[in-house]
């Protein structure tokens, strides 16, 4: 962040009002500086480039389990359709939608095609298909950290200027998942390819398929499971604490707590933005090499804290997010 951007955070947080504006930075996201920095100084980290051999059968016990799930609550009633659905169903889709993550990487193997294909394969609980679009968007999140109108992480101005105190930043936490997933699609859509249609037809199948063999019930689990872990839900704290501004200059921040074993390990956030070719399950060893890189960064313990916090503090919402402006640099890639 610029001296700018600070001073008038500071500033609104003194008077305990909530930001106007996005954080504006006038230099380069930190992650490609911090990498090469560190791999001057620790070259073994390169080791651990590549993807994790465990992947393919993770993601498949995951997958079948959520599917085995859904079929065994076909004739259940609707309340322990949902509890279940939050309970349990929640934290197998939400791995899922973090292994897409993986996948979106290609961390799971060598070969990209492959990786797409798994990513197909590890979205059909989810019920909506996602993985290839994913992406897409993705990975721009990477190459353009912040870049206004291109880094589609960052939410718009009018969710901003829509979720301004407790209720509306309850609803939004509550539906973020929705604007997450839809915000690209409005503020920059891509035109859709081969791989997309395959991901829709392969997805749009198995929700027939859920549908005609086992009911409506199997069907609306899947759903629920999506919906509500992605929404007011521990494991959705990290759509939040992974790159919302608190109270510093710091644009990325890590999670080092419990869940991190159900999630990919996404919550070792700066090390994944500085290597993004590690593998989740490998990203602790980044820290443990290069610790002082990271321990003197702020980090979360809880993601349902940073829920809390962002619902409750006055300062915080939507517009707590770092940006900076179109370089020429990124113009002439694009």
């Amino acid at each position: 962040m610029g001296k700018g951007g600070e001073r008038v955070m500071k500033q609104e947080e003194e008077e305990g009002v909530m930001a106007s504006d996005f954080f504006w930075s006038y230099t380069d996201e930190p992650h490609a500086s911090r990498r090469k920095q560190i791999l001057s100084q620790y070259p073994q980290i390169r080791e651990l480039f590549g993807p994790d051999p465990w992947a393919f059968l993770k993601i498949t016990v995951v997958v079948t389990l959520q599917l085995g799930t859904a079929t065994l609550l076909y004739d259940s009633g609707w309340l322990k359709i949902l509890t279940v659905a939050y309970f349990f169903g929640s934290f197998l889709n939400h791995n899922l939608f973090l292994a897409i993550h993986e996948l979106s990487h290609n961390l799971a193997f060598s070969t990209p095609v492959y990786n797409k294909w798994l990513g197909i394969f590890a979205n059909l609980p989810i019920g909506v298909p996602m993985s290839v679009t994913f992406q897409k968007y993705h990975l721009e999140h990477h190459r353009f950290q912040g870049v206004d109108g291109i880094d589609m992480d960052i939410p718009s101005h009018v969710e901003a200027h829509l979720v301004k105190n407790v209720v509306t930043k309850s609803i939004w936490v509550l539906f973020q998942l929705f604007f997450y997933a839809l915000r690209p699609l409005f503020l920059k859509p891509k035109p859709p390819g081969l791989w997309e249609f395959v991901n829709l037809t392969v997805q749009i199948s198995l929700d027939v398929a859920m549908v005609y063999f086992w009911g409506w019930k199997s069907f609306a689990y899947l759903i629920l499971s999506t919906f509500v872990g992605g929404g007011m839900h521990p494991m959705a704290g990290h759509f939040i604490s992974e790159h919302y501004v608190f109270n510093s200059d710091q644009e990325t921040y890590s999670y080092y707590g419990p869940l991190n074993y159900l999630t990919w390990h996404v919550g070792f956030h700066n090390e994944h933005h500085d290597f993004p070719r590690i593998a989740g399950s490998k990203l602790h060893k980044v820290k443990k090499i290069a610790p002082e890189y990271y321990e003197g960064l702020e980090s979360y313990k809880s993601w349902s804290q940073v829920i809390y916090m962002y619902i409750m503090d006055r300062t915080v919402g939507p517009f707590s997010r770092m940006k900076r402006k179109v370089s020429s640099t990124i113009k002439k890639s694009e």
